[in-house]
């Protein structure tokens, strides 16, 4: 015999637990009254939300760890990459020198012997990347109007918002712009760069730099020589 005596303590009782989030299952166990019953007083309430099964609130629990982890992860990261941005503070003109003439010989073209290459070419698509390129040119006092720009670009992309984009990164004007060079994307490849971001790659010219390249090769291999320096010195104190 149900706990509740009358009807509409029933009644209410059912409403009660239907606004819980019940199913007519758990209310006739509740109660102990018939599913015809309980549809009847409940019926203008809203349905509650499909119950998971076992496997389903495992997933579930298994995500929001996973959410939680994630977010946790990303926070760190976060925070170390701010702690080492801020750490650098500003750049005197022999940490900029160095930079540039590192990122140079990262990203540059490069003199061989057998195709001869004395002039300063540089092609990267990270803005950055340029941005402090372009800071590392005005330190040697290459005047801007000696450098011109190139976009290299697959052919499906948006080329016209690309060119826009490269020219307010480098304060240029259109006319520093040579003509841009499409790609066509290989047979069966399937290319990440794609959407909305994708900028393609910008090359910087600069005219008649010949001398600049041979500054450039030159303060490279003074890097080197200097960073094997350290090493040796470092590897005969260890011994």
């Amino acid at each position: 015999m149900s706990k509740y005596a009358d009807f509409e303590g029933l009644r209410a009782r059912a409403r009660e637990l239907r606004l819980q989030g019940l199913t007519y299952d758990r209310i006739q166990l509740e109660l102990g009254c018939s599913k015809s019953s309980i549809s009847l007083w409940v019926r203008d309430l809203p349905k509650p939300p499909a119950q998971r099964t076992a496997a389903e609130q495992a997933r579930f629990a298994s995500r929001k760890r996973w959410d939680h982890e994630n977010a946790v992860r990303d926070e760190a990261r976060r925070q170390t990459k701010e702690s080492a941005r801020s750490s650098i503070g500003q750049l005197d003109d022999r940490e900029l020198f160095i930079a540039g003439v590192t990122l140079y010989w990262a990203e540059g073209s490069k003199d061989k012997a057998y195709d001869r290459r004395e002039r300063v070419q540089f092609v990267n698509s990270d803005p950055g990347v340029i941005q402090v390129f372009l800071a590392w040119l005005d330190l040697i006092g290459v005047e801007r109007q000696r450098i011109r720009y190139r976009v290299m670009i697959h052919e499906s992309a948006d080329i016209a918002a690309a060119e826009e984009y490269w020219t307010r990164i480098v304060g240029a004007e259109p006319s520093q712009l040579a003509k841009t060079t499409l790609k066509k994307p290989a047979p069966k490849t399937t290319r990440k760069n794609v959407g909305e971001n994708y900028r393609g790659r910008l090359v910087v010219y600069v005219s008649q730099s010949a001398d600049i390249y041979r500054r450039i090769e030159g303060a490279w291999y003074g890097i080197v020589g200097a960073a094997s320096t350290n090493l040796d010195t470092q590897m005969s104190g260890s011994g």
